[in-house]
């Protein structure tokens, strides 16, 4: 019989993954063939996957009503609640530059991630303080996910300044976004601090959450893009005084942090192939950290390249999205191969008359 789907918040992930390749696409200092339809291709893969696990989520939540508190409790899942706040986000952003969805669907969709996404910044880490139990070797990647979504938001809602009325509301948004920006900043690098220590004091850990640990790309290739795209935003809503300022802050600030993004992709490619070597590394649905985490470096690196008109980041990005492309491809492959055995019913193989006699 085939099993029934169990659909908690990390299955979102495949969302945000497939969402990050249309916008990183469109993103690209460069102009290559076929690179629009691919964009309009996954981000046309990334609503639907958005809508089908909504629905199921709903349905699952209608025979259970419990299931999403019993998630919050959980020390292993709670951290994901993160995942649909940014995964509504991402098809929001990408529907402007491929399909052209109207300003009024991609705004509402960018205002309901925001408010889940406070939310859950908020919740996750008060429920981790009082209610979950955590040992002195508990921190991993996936604690970054509930706080990272206000980096989102403010990355995402850049492009929406321009169609807020002119005066207060205008200057609020921009104000609301570097706000975003600030307080997730904070908690990502206090939350980055912790896994370090727990890195050098307690070693890899269990080889299953040796993905999560590209999830630190996260923070860092989406305030890339967050502060290089409110500088080309934001400025239009503020006073005169700060326009320039914030403009070359998306170099100022992206360009360091760039350099400390290849360094954790260089410490988490080690990681990765050491585990590999010494215990094998079987599909989890945790393969997917490899995908939005470098997602958002090749969106950071792509409008750094814009801005600089650095001919050396731009073949960087072409490099990244390369990358990409093929992890997106090997967690898509892994994720059907794995639910397709799920789903489908396991046949009893037939008795032969020879075996049988």
């Amino acid at each position: 019989m085939p099993q029934r789907l169990r659909i908690g918040p990390n299955w979102y992930a495949t969302v945000m993954g497939t969402g990050i390749v249309a916008l990183s696409a469109t993103l690209l200092p460069v102009r290559i063939p076929g690179l629009h339809t691919l964009a309009v291709v996954a981000w046309l893969n990334a609503a639907a996957l958005l809508v089908g696990l909504t629905a199921l989520a709903a349905a699952a939540l209608a025979r259970d009503p419990r299931g999403h508190r019993d998630h919050a409790l959980s020390p292993g899942m709670a951290p994901f609640l993160g995942a649909p706040p940014m995964a509504a986000m991402v098809v929001a952003a990408g529907s402007l530059p491929t399909v052209h969805l109207p300003v009024a669907i991609a705004a509402t969709l960018w205002l309901l991630g925001t408010l889940a996404g406070l939310a859950t910044t908020a919740l996750v880490p008060f429920l981790m303080i009082t209610r979950h139990e955590n040992a002195p070797d508990a921190a991993f990647g996936g604690w970054l996910m509930p706080v990272v979504p206000p980096m989102v938001s403010a990355a995402t809602g850049a492009a929406l300044i321009a169609h807020v009325p002119a005066g207060q509301p205008r200057l609020d948004l921009a104000l609301l976004l570097y706000a975003c920006f600030g307080l997730s900043l904070v908690a990502s690098f206090i939350t980055i601090t912790m896994l370090w220590s727990r890195l050098v004091h307690h070693g890899l850990g269990v080889r299953d959450r040796i993905p999560t640990l590209w999830i630190v790309l996260g923070p860092f290739g989406t305030s890339i893009t967050a502060a290089t795209m409110l500088g080309d935003d934001a400025p239009a809503a503020l006073p005169p005084q700060y326009r320039d300022t914030l403009h070359a802050l998306g170099v100022v600030y992206g360009v360091p942090m760039l350099g400390f993004a290849l360094l954790w992709i260089a410490i988490a490619a080690a990681a990765t192939l050491h585990t590999i070597r010494r215990k094998g590394l079987p599909f989890t649905p945790a393969w997917w950290s490899f995908v939005f985490p470098v997602g958002t470096v090749v969106t950071g690196t792509a409008v750094l390249a814009r801005h600089t008109g650095s001919d050396a980041l731009k073949a960087l990005a072409l490099a990244l999205f390369a990358a990409l492309a093929a992890a997106w491809l090997t967690a898509a492959t892994h994720t059907l191969k794995a639910q397709s055995a799920r789903w489908l019913p396991r046949r009893t193989p037939r008795r032969s008359a020879a075996a049988s006699s």
